[in-house]
């Protein structure tokens, strides 16, 4: 018998929110010292004027929380806005922010990126750019789930990136044409969590190139798993056109937003936040400690080999 690999996402209970004082986006606590607080204040009034260059040595702490994360990733993506990138990417795990690929549930980490998403939405899309703006997920079924959980009442347009065919059971799944999706009036495409097909992704490339080279238009991907594919992770002789994205697509990727952890005694984890460096962590003590940083992202087996063992 045949077995057939469920993506409809778990339904699991909401993600709690904490209360905290907030300034521009950013939190701000009470016990916080003035200098601390002014430096808040330039980052904000920069970020405000334009001037993202003078906010690159702002240190963004790691988040303490998903409330925080998504404030920090609303006020990188504006900032990316601003800067007029086309193409992002926004990752970070779902089980827990502490977290790394597979400890949680694979249709559990997807409903968490799906409330998740919307409460991006909300805090980055004004009501009246909703419905130009076009959230891609997977198959035509998750749209299906998203419009009866997180999406239900949203103005935001709802689409899909492949649909079920005949030989659904051996992974197989039939693309959908890009450029019959896509609207003259749509602004941003949001595209979720593409990666349980290999198929996907290559039909993000499709969508960029089709639907946001040579136009205004944006495209965020989120948590597609990108690392998967910047890895190594599907060998290059058996998946060439995935493999030769890491040459052709994901050099034109500006990361906004980025968290990834590594566990065991070297552990720490690899955060970035644009306009910022990427910065090797470590938590000591309850709190994170910089241990590295550099303007360009070092590769996950770099930080995992050389930089968290030699810190």
């Amino acid at each position: 018998m045949l077995l057939t690999i469920c993506r409809i996402p778990i339904p699991i209970s909401a993600i709690s929110k904490s209360k905290g004082y907030y300034f521009g986006g950013f939190p701000i606590k009470k016990d916080e010292g003035k200098m601390k607080i002014l430096k808040k204040l330039d980052f904000v009034n920069n970020a405000a004027s334009g001037e993202s260059g003078s906010s690159v040595d702002f240190d963004v702490p790691f988040p303490s929380d998903y409330n925080e994360l998504l404030q920090q990733a609303k006020a990188a993506t504006v900032l990316a806005l601003k800067d007029d990138k086309q193409l992002m990417e926004i990752e970070f795990p779902t089980a827990g922010l502490e977290s790394v690929p597979g400890d949680g549930e694979g249709g559990i980490e997807m409903t968490g990126s799906l409330q998740l998403i919307r409460e991006f939405c909300d805090l980055v899309i004004s009501p009246e750019k909703a419905t130009r703006t076009r959230i891609f997920f997977p198959e035509a079924s998750e749209v299906t789930f998203a419009r009866n959980s997180a999406f239900g009442g949203a103005s935001l347009k709802l689409d899909y990136l492949t649909k079920p065919s005949l030989f659904e059971d051996f992974g197989f799944v039939s693309k959908v044409k890009m450029s019959d999706r896509v609207k003259p009036e749509d602004e941003l495409f949001l595209v979720a969590y593409p990666y349980f097909n290999v198929n996907e992704m290559l039909v993000v490339e499709e969508l960029y190139k089709e639907a946001v080279v040579n136009t205004s238009r944006k495209l965020i991907i989120f948590n597609g798993e990108l690392d998967r594919i910047r890895s190594g992770y599907y060998p290059s002789f058996f998946y060439p056109k995935l493999a030769a994205l890491t040459q052709t697509f994901l050099p034109k990727m500006e990361t906004v937003y980025y968290i990834h952890n590594f566990k065991g005694r070297n552990g720490g984890v690899l955060f970035r936040c644009y306009p910022g460096t990427w910065k090797v962590l470590r938590k000591v003590r309850n709190k994170y400690v910089c241990l590295h940083h550099q303007q360009e992202m070092p590769s996950l087996k770099e930080v995992a080999l050389e930089i968290l063992p030699s810190a």
